[in-house]
């Protein structure tokens, strides 16, 4: 039928997207982040991945979402450099300042939307500025959510500032090079040493040999 992909013969497992915990990727403590990655390309048994999205346990989030506090959330829609749109969503919490009496931490509604300005602000300047690989790179050790926390610190003291979800909405035209780029490869294919050897993209099969 025609929702079947014409290529999915040539190359099976390509469009699949796998969700992965940074943990498992980075082999660190962060177990709550997910990352979701996309195939891209196959080449023998190599199969291509890309970034195709970030998102937060829901563990994590519960345990966020505290009373006695104010929950402020903002999302932008932004294109890095290399022509990637995504939609980033930013989430924040306000906090009691050392020696404070008052039980609560309730920020005004005009504080809010000065912070949810400053958060947009500053996600878009972070995005725009960046290819996705150098984005990507920033949300790792959320350096994102730690400045954001240092710049509204003059109108309300936060914490527990996250980027909570990045989707991907628009990609630029698939390109094999730059996939290899990303990956750091010339291609999939490797030479008697092990050793990566520039390839067309398709996958040769290796030649039988008489003996062994």
């Amino acid at each position: 039928s025609s929702g079947i992909n014409a290529e999915w013969p040539l190359r099976p497992g390509k469009g699949r997207v796998y969700e992965c915990a940074l943990a498992d990727l980075n082999d660190d403590e962060n177990a709550f982040r997910k990352f979701k990655l996309i195939c891209e390309d196959v080449q023998g048994k190599y199969c291509y991945t890309n970034f195709h999205g970030m998102d937060m346990t829901r563990d994590k989030l519960c345990s966020l979402v505290r009373k006695w506090q104010t929950l402020i959330e903002a999302n932008v829609d932004v294109k890095t450099t290399d022509g990637y749109l995504l939609r980033v969503f930013c989430m924040g919490f306000t906090k009691r300042v050392n020696k404070q009496v008052k039980k609560t931490a309730y920020a005004q509604s005009s504080q809010i939307r000065a912070i949810r300005k400053k958060m947009v602000d500053i996600m878009t300047k972070e995005v725009a500025t960046e290819d996705l690989k150098s984005f990507v790179n920033k949300l790792i050790p959320d350096s994102i959510g730690k400045d954001i926390e240092k710049e509204c610190m003059d109108i309300y003291p936060l914490h527990d500032v996250h980027i909570r979800k990045v989707k991907v909405l628009k990609k630029p035209k698939f390109d094999a090079s730059k996939l290899m780029d990303l990956h750091g490869e010339m291609g999939g294919a490797t030479d008697d040493n092990g050793e990566i050897v520039p390839t067309t993209g398709e996958f040769v099969e290796p030649i039988i040999q008489e003996s062994v």
